[in-house]
Parts: C-alpha cells; sequence; structure tokens
C-alpha cells in the first residue's frame, strides 16, 4: 500500500476546496427596483443588483409586457436599452419609450467569472 505525503494530500485538499468555492460563485439576484410585485408609476430604468460580478458580454435583459387592458397578443416584447454601470453587479434596463398601464416581466441572464449563466424574472404593474 502506498502512503500520500502529507504535503501531497494538503495541495490535493487545497485545490478541491478552491474548486469547490469556485463553482459555488454563481450570481444571485439580491434586490430589484421595482421590486418583484410591485405595483406603482412607470419606472425610468429598472435595476437588478447581483451578488457577483457581471460580465457584461454574456449578461443581459429583455423587457416584456405580459399584461393590459384588451391586450390580444401577450406577451409583447418592450424596446429598451441594457447595460451595466460604475457598480459591476448592477444591471439597468432602460425603456426608450415611458411604460403605460399593464404588467411587465423583465427576463434577465447573469454570467460571472465563472461563466455558468443564470437566469430568472422579476415581474412588476404600472397603473
Amino acid at each position: 500500500m502506498r502512503l500520500i505525503k502529507p504535503t501531497t494530500a494538503v495541495i490535493v485538499l487545497i485545490t478541491g476546496l478552491l474548486m469547490s468555492s469556485l463553482a459555488q460563485a454563481h450570481p444571485k439576484l439580491l434586490a430589484s427596483t421595482p421590486t418583484e410585485g410591485a405595483e406603482g408609476a412607470p419606472p425610468d430604468k429598472i435595476e437588478l443588483h447581483f451578488s457577483e460580478n457581471l460580465v457584461t458580454q454574456f449578461s443581459g435583459a429583455k423587457l416584456l409586457m405580459t399584461e393590459m387592458s384588451g391586450m390580444v397578443h401577450a406577451p409583447m416584447p418592450v424596446k429598451a436599452k441594457v447595460g451595466g454601470g460604475s457598480d459591476p453587479k448592477t444591471m439597468f434596463i432602460t425603456p426608450t419609450a415611458p411604460l403605460t398601464a399593464g404588467t411587465y416581466k423583465v427576463e434577465w441572464r447573469a454570467v460571472s467569472s465563472d461563466t455558468h449563466p443564470i437566469t430568472g424574472n422579476v415581474t412588476f404593474k404600472v397603473k
């Protein structure tokens, strides 16, 4: 039976711990403005705040109108610019025109340094 040297075992252990912590480093949505389920005035921009720095070329979002009075074809895409700001953990979705009364959903995709995409959505209502 061959014994592993203590230094080799330590290196293997540290490497395993580092790899597992990197694998766990997926971005999580921490907060949004407007918040999930909010009802109120039309926002000038939608902010998504994540737990990790985003890789902007692989992250993004789309804004959809999912419901409004008399709406026949839902969901309907809404033109918006998507980008980051000075905080690399924040994504901004800025509609190109004021939002009208109805229900909206932001479908987002966030990618951090681990390059594993995470997706989700936030729904809010404009009165």
